[in-house]
């Protein structure tokens, strides 16, 4: 699996004003930088990195009006990298040139969704580039913190090995109600066979829940082409995968494993929690000794 597509074109709007000019994707979290150093980095270069830390080099941004930031940040700024360095900021600049660096080793496509007609409409948006390969979907606003994407490699081999048309991740959370939820199937370790999915159910089935990280045959496409939308207008690809196993279409799910934990930016509260994990993390990761005041 070569490709990766990273929807990033919602309006954010219960991160309202923040996200007024600014996309939500681009909010920053804390990482660990090239020298050892606590950094921030927007949540959507801290998943591009992961992802071509699993080994991708292939990447689709559906991104909306108002997105511009996204593409600006992933362009190279060689003005700005001497700026740095001129004023004596090297230090800085490595962490731009080590994030440039892989942008170059890379092939990066924007795609544009003009009205925000749900997560399955941006999803089949990227069919040109995904050009009858299977692929990769990760959402711009969830990171799962693992180590060395421990989680990406599990979810790719994990859908090589089942010969798979769907292998998406999940795990257990105490209110599963705004998610999609999973009736799980036969077990086999930490995948299951998914024996039903709920979008945002009244009365969930588990509480097994799926995250916005997605291994696809191009089969999906065929079953987001004929999704209705749901009351909103939006195309839920909750539905589309929920079509797949109606029709007995191999789909499995994958458990977190107990040292990957997801993050969101989704809400305030979300975003809060975002904030400390990936402070902790970054802490943790580059065995830094914690001498800042505790988040969260």
């Amino acid at each position: 699996m070569r490709k990766a597509v990273i929807p990033a074109a919602g309006l954010g709007t219960r991160l309202l004003t923040a996200t007024k000019e600014m996309p939500k994707e681009m909010l920053p979290i804390f990482s660990r930088g090239v020298n050892n150093s606590l950094v921030l980095k927007p949540m959507l270069q801290a998943i591009f990195e992961q992802l071509y830390e699993a080994g991708f080099r292939e990447f689709c941004f559906i991104v909306g009006r108002g997105k511009r930031a996204i593409e600006d940040h992933f362009n190279k700024d060689s003005g700005f990298l001497a700026f740095l360095r001129a004023r004596g900021k090297g230090h800085l600049a490595a962490e731009l040139e080590s994030f440039y660096s892989k942008i170059d080793d890379s092939v990066i496509v924007f795609i544009n969704q003009p009205e925000p007609r749900g997560f399955g409409d941006a999803v089949l948006r990227a069919r040109p580039f995904t050009d009858g390969e299977p692929f990769l979907v990760h959402a711009g606003d969830d990171l799962i913190l693992s180590q060395d994407a421990s989680h990406i490699r599990r979810l790719t081999q994990a859908f090589s090995s089942l010969r798979a048309d769907v292998v998406l991740l999940a795990e257990e959370v105490e209110d599963p109600r705004p998610y999609g939820v999973i009736r799980a199937g036969e077990l086999m370790g930490d995948v299951v066979r998914v024996a039903d999915i709920i979008e945002k159910p009244r009365v969930p089935p588990s509480n097994l829940a799926a995250i916005a990280v997605y291994a696809f045959s191009p089969t999906i496409y065929e079953a987001i082409e004929r999704t209705e939308p749901d009351g909103s207008g939006e195309i839920q690809l909750t539905n589309a995968i929920r079509l797949l196993v109606m029709e007995g279409r191999p789909v499995f799910a994958l458990r977190l494993g107990q040292d990957e934990r997801r993050v969101d930016i989704g809400t305030p509260e979300g975003y809060w929690r975002a904030l400390s994990e990936t402070y902790r993390a970054a802490l943790e990761g580059g065995r830094m000794k914690n001498t800042s005041p505790t988040v969260g």
